[in-house]
């Protein structure tokens, strides 16, 4: 079976739980952007049903939900030709979820390097939806027969769970119903990395504010960050190989590269030879031209929540009317009763 056989379907999600970063635009938000056209259906979500594997502030998470549309919405989504909402409006999610958990093994998710990242030492003490939220993650995707997925190389596992899940339910049902859905990683920046820190991927829960680019910054604070960030005393080399144990340089160049739609190699001949006197003040310049609007954007939009919230209702009932045909037909092949 192979995903030509379903409808060319893109799915990808966004968990709410603190501010957005250039590192969530450059890796997602951006190629969601660019993928909308007449190549695929485009789907994006808010993930908030995987943002409360941890506990989160009822009033922030309702808050960060919408700043998540505000910030999709501010960058391009257009939600004429893309489905917006959030994933606890559209309870199949939930219900797909339960079927996956019966179909995906323990060994399974005992090999995730996320759940073992983000619980530690503390297995014991972690929810148990942080220890099984790839089957729901799973279920995001394959509850609209998603045949692509724009992914970070850190979730590329995840997706390769949604395949062997999807893999396993068709062979265990004897059907072709789901589809194996293929990651999409592309581009210069799919892994934005710290300003202070390059070895480190830049996190919204940094300890410094000057680690990282939130969508929410103004000009002057992206320019800022930037003239600050850590770099080293060497110019910027004439090849890509020249940045090869130099991760600080290369993540300003992979930014660079990002933001303006160049690869890194055209990044590198451009400023081959350039110290960062000249580089840094360059790079400001475009993030600022690049995000500044965005940040206006949102505040104007975060102004009006009702709108936002009637919005991300659409999307919901846009995204159901695909779903839950879904949901009902996996219900029948595995053999739960339908009465009603």
């Amino acid at each position: 079976m192979t995903a030509a056989k379903f409808t060319p379907r893109v799915f990808s999600g966004i968990k709410p739980s603190g501010g957005l970063t250039l590192g969530n635009y450059l890796g997602a938000i951006k190629r969601w952007v660019d993928m909308q056209g007449d190549a695929f259906e485009t789907i994006y979500c808010a993930v908030d049903l995987h943002a409360i594997t941890v506990w989160q502030d009822p009033a922030e998470l309702r808050n960060s939900t919408r700043e998540i549309a505000a910030a999709l919405i501010a960058s391009g989504i257009d939600t004429e030709r893309s489905i917006l909402f959030n994933q606890s409006q559209v309870p199949a999610h939930a219900e797909l979820s339960w079927i996956f958990n019966c179909v995906a093994r323990v060994g399974w998710m005992n090999r995730m390097t996320q759940f073992k990242d983000k619980a530690g030492k503390n297995t014991e003490k972690v929810s148990l939806g942080l220890y099984a939220y790839p089957a729901l993650m799973a279920a995001d995707i394959l509850l609209y027969h998603a045949t692509h997925v724009p992914v970070g190389e850190d979730q590329k596992q995840h997706v390769e769970l949604t395949r062997d899940i999807a893999a396993k339910f068709n062979n265990d049902f004897k059907t072709e119903f789901f589809p194996l859905t293929t990651p999409v990683i592309e581009g210069p920046a799919t892994r934005v990395m710290n300003l202070r820190d390059g070895s480190k991927k830049m996190s919204k829960s940094g300890q410094s504010d000057m680690e990282r680019i939130n969508m929410t910054d103004d000009a002057d604070t992206i320019a800022k960050k930037f003239r600050k960030a850590r770099t080293d005393p060497e110019p910027l080399p004439e090849t890509l190989d020249g940045l090869k144990g130099r991760p600080e340089a290369r993540n300003l160049v992979d930014i660079y590269a990002g933001l303006s739609g160049k690869t890194s190699e055209q990044v590198i001949t451009e400023f081959a030879g350039a110290g960062w006197g000249r580089f840094k003040p360059a790079l400001a310049d475009l993030a600022v031209d690049k995000l500044a609007p965005i940040s206006t954007e949102m505040s104007r939009l975060m102004a009006d929540p009702a709108e936002i919230d009637r919005i991300m209702g659409r999307g919901a009932e846009r995204a159901e009317e695909i779903a839950q045909p879904i949901l009902k037909k996996t219900y029948d092949i595995v053999g739960l009763l339908r009465s009603r």
